[in-house]
């Protein structure tokens, strides 16, 4: 597997793979209409900003095996002042859960924040409440659930509860 930095050429792989997972997982929070219907345009467009103009505080991450994409993770670095860095988003294809693409995610993304921004350790997302895979992953990587609140996803209703999962120590991430 690599990791590399993702470029505007990883726009529409990207998008693919976040409305698949969004597919998979976050059905019934997020509405049927909008799942079912173009959330690949939306996440196309979602991606292709972030890609286009990356913001110098934004690190997108893919990996790939042999050249296809397997997953990516988003960084924003400077998110809160009191839990720090925002792993905004997390998604590996789904034929590939399970095989440590997650973990090697999870170990980028916060050694991208060490590396971007050596004074800040806190590392923290947000995971809906259905989503009890994702929330055992990340339990399983020491992270905390430290808090709870509303999501309001695109295409409106429904809404649903959503978990912060807090580190206090992104450094805590790379060890195996």
């Amino acid at each position: 597997m690599e990791l590399r930095p993702a470029t505007a050429r990883d726009t529409t792989a990207i998008a693919l793979l976040h409305a698949d997972s969004w597919r998979r997982n976050y059905r019934g929070a997020y509405s049927d209409v909008f799942l079912d219907g173009d959330v690949e345009a939306n996440r196309r467009t979602v991606w292709a900003e972030r890609l286009t103009d990356p913001s110098v505080d934004q690190r997108t991450i893919v990996a790939e095996i042999d050249g296809g994409l397997v997953g990516f993770v988003h960084l924003v670095c400077d998110d809160d002042p009191e839990w720090g860095a925002l792993v905004d988003n997390l998604h590996v294809i789904h034929d590939r859960n399970g095989e440590g693409i997650g973990t090697v995610l999870m170990a980028a993304a916060a050694q991208a924040l060490l590396d971007a921004h050596p004074e800040s350790h806190r590392i923290y997302l947000w995971v809906l409440e259905q989503n009890t895979a994702a929330q055992a992953f990340y339990e399983a990587r020491g992270g905390k659930r430290v808090g709870r609140g509303i999501v309001n996803p695109p295409g409106g209703d429904p809404t649903s509860t959503k978990f912060r999962y807090a580190w206090p120590d992104a450094a805590t991430l790379l060890a195996p």
